[in-house]
């Protein structure tokens, strides 16, 4: 056991590591790629980058959303997501892992903050599956992954936990340990292949949008058009106006096309 234990920490966790870089770098670059791409073939190439900024900051730390709509979902993923990248990075016993694969390492955290940090990730996962079963509209939207990898990323930090706090026997460590390095491992290796890989996409996705998403040259007008403002351009401000029968039946009559 002690030997494939190694091996999880040593090669294994290399290749993963390696593996997942490469593999999350790729997907980023080939995003950035065809970004470039959709601004050269756009002939509105008008883009917010203001505006686009200040959504991706929204997405990133969508709190303000998240507590309006879902107060306790997103207190329990914004808490979840902290513990979930500052635990791995930071929690000693990791810094001396990297340090031996990469040759370099940063400071740690206190141990006793990295073991609130752990039982809050496990406490948070739990809740974030529990919201998924049991919320209608999260059943709707979920996939089987979307059940699947709360639990997994738990594994690591519960076995972690124990192996860190709990007095056992040297099978049962050697055991949690095992489940700890491979579980780890595993993420890793699955991280640029799943859904997982918004990590990396997720600072992209609002700038995606306002370059990709437009409509076709002269569509806003035909929209103007059908819906009884041919006299009014559509790259003329106007002002939001009345709702009237005649607009009424122009809007049913889209809707219905």
């Amino acid at each position: 056991m002690e030997t494939w234990i190694e091996f999880g920490r040593g090669p294994l966790f290399r290749l993963a590591f390696a593996l997942m870089i490469l593999g999350l770098l790729r997907i980023f670059l080939l995003t950035l790629a065809g970004l470039a791409q959709a601004y050269r073939r756009n002939m509105d190439r008008i883009v917010p980058w203001g505006a686009v900024a200040r959504q991706t900051v929204a997405w990133l730390l969508p709190v303000r959303r998240f507590w309006r709509l879902r107060p306790a979902y997103g207190t329990l993923s914004l808490l979840f997501h902290v513990g979930l990248l500052l635990v791995p990075l930071f929690f000693t016993a990791h810094v001396l892992l990297w340090k031996r694969a990469v040759g370099f390492a940063w400071p740690a955290l206190p141990l006793a903050v990295a073991n609130w940090l752990t039982l809050l990730v496990i406490a948070t996962g739990l809740g974030l599956f529990g919201g998924r079963v049991f919320h209608s509209g999260a059943r709707r939207l979920s996939r089987r992954q979307d059940y699947v990898w709360p639990l997994l990323l738990i594994v690591p930090f519960a076995t972690g936990y124990l192996c860190a706090n709990a007095r056992v026997s040297p099978g049962a460590y050697q055991t949690m340990m095992f489940l700890h390095v491979y579980a780890a491992d595993a993420i890793m290796l699955m991280l640029p292949f799943t859904k997982l890989a918004h990590c990396v996409l997720a600072p992209l996705s609002q700038a995606v949008s306002a370059v990709a998403w437009k409509f076709p040259p002269g569509a806003g007008d035909r929209v103007a058009a059908t819906l009884g403002y041919a006299d009014r351009p559509s790259w003329v401000e106007k002002a939001r106006l009345p709702r009237t029968a005649a607009t009424s039946g122009a809007s049913n009559e889209v809707c219905a096309k």
